[in-house]
């Protein structure tokens, strides 16, 4: 794919209905420690704003998003960015869009001052992890067996990658 065709934007209160079919259709249990949302669900509301979110779009239509926010409210904590969602339509996946969003979200983090991204990403998704090592994050921890998804347990390992040189 070109790099002109594909437009990464900040989302508007007006994407809400498209970016929720999205999440819904993007919902995976490789992915989701959550039960799938409903198309209905809303994608804004106090905790997450339209502005957290950046939109991978293809000729006029949502493909992908990712969230990136401040892991926590407090001061100590300011320099670091943490991606709290990450969805590619799977009808574009393979086609170099995640690695367009999360490179968005560092640069975006970056610009506004962030030193760190840091992330959580379910130990059995190989192809998220692959995309996250691919883009420069490491693995910072893990905890072992901490979701029982579908009978089997996961571990959650975070990973993390530095913004400046």
């Amino acid at each position: 794919m070109p790099d002109d065709d594909l437009i990464i934007r900040t989302a508007r209160s007006e994407d809400e209905r498209e970016l929720a079919v999205l999440n819904h259709a993007a919902w995976s249990i490789l992915s989701d420690v959550s039960p799938q949302p409903s198309v209905e669900a809303p994608m804004f509301d106090e905790r997450h704003a339209p502005e957290q979110f950046l939109l991978a779009v293809l000729d006029g239509r949502i493909v992908g998003y990712i969230r990136q926010v401040p892991p926590t409210p407090l001061a100590s904590n300011r320099h670091v960015r943490q991606i709290q969602g990450l969805a590619v339509d799977g009808t574009v996946r393979g086609q170099g869009i995640g690695r367009r969003l999360v490179e968005a979200a560092c640069a975006a983090a970056r610009a506004e001052g962030a030193r760190k991204m840091s992330l959580r990403v379910l130990g059995w998704n190989d192809p998220a992890r692959r995309l996250y090592e691919g883009c420069g994050f490491v693995v910072e921890g893990l905890l072992a067996e901490e979701f029982l998804i579908d009978g089997r347990y996961v571990d959650d390992v975070w990973m993390a990658r530095r913004l400046t040189d």
